[in-house]
């Protein structure tokens, strides 16, 4: 497995396989008004970093969006923090390191940024990416909870690197 920038040829791929990672989870319905952020591969691309990990014959395994602080696409990170956004690995790719893998990369290009921390919001029904998040020593960050509409409320996690 290879994580690198998505091409612009994979875009509306990669939307949609951030799309349907989601609704494979009933977090959200290809209808919904967060599908079309979701899909918006295009303007993430242009706005923050986008990567996806791609197999050795080119197959997209995942995906997930790195943004810093102020930026458009940024939801909680606070100055000196990163933000990792939309990791998104479909049913039939998990199980193989791949979120592990993208949600290191974040980390990662966090340090070389001179980031202090590694924020990000999920949903709290996404169990099994909150244990990997655990795993690999995020800790919640109860106080810093939000909630972008009145029916949806996120957690948030935090990875402290100093």
């Amino acid at each position: 497995m290879r994580i690198r920038p998505a091409e612009p040829d994979e875009l509306a791929l990669v939307g949609e396989l951030t799309l349907a990672a989601y609704v494979a989870d009933g977090h959200t319905t290809v209808d919904d008004h967060y599908a079309d952020e979701l899909r918006a591969a295009d303007q993430r691309a242009q706005q923050a970093q986008l990567v996806v990990a791609a197999a050795p014959h080119g197959e997209l395994l995942g995906t997930v969006t790195f943004v810093l602080p102020g930026t458009p696409w940024a939801e909680v990170s606070r100055p000196g923090e990163a933000e990792f956004r939309m990791l998104a690995v479909p049913p039939e790719h998990r199980g193989r390191g791949v979120g592990s893998a993208l949600t290191q990369w974040c980390v990662d290009r966090a340090r070389e940024q001179g980031c202090t921390a590694v924020a990000l919001s999920t949903l709290p029904g996404m169990a099994t990416a909150h244990r990997m998040y655990e795993r690999m020593g995020f800790a919640r960050a109860p106080e810093r909870d939000w909630w972008p509409n009145p029916q949806v409320r996120l957690i948030v996690y935090l990875l402290d690197l100093v």
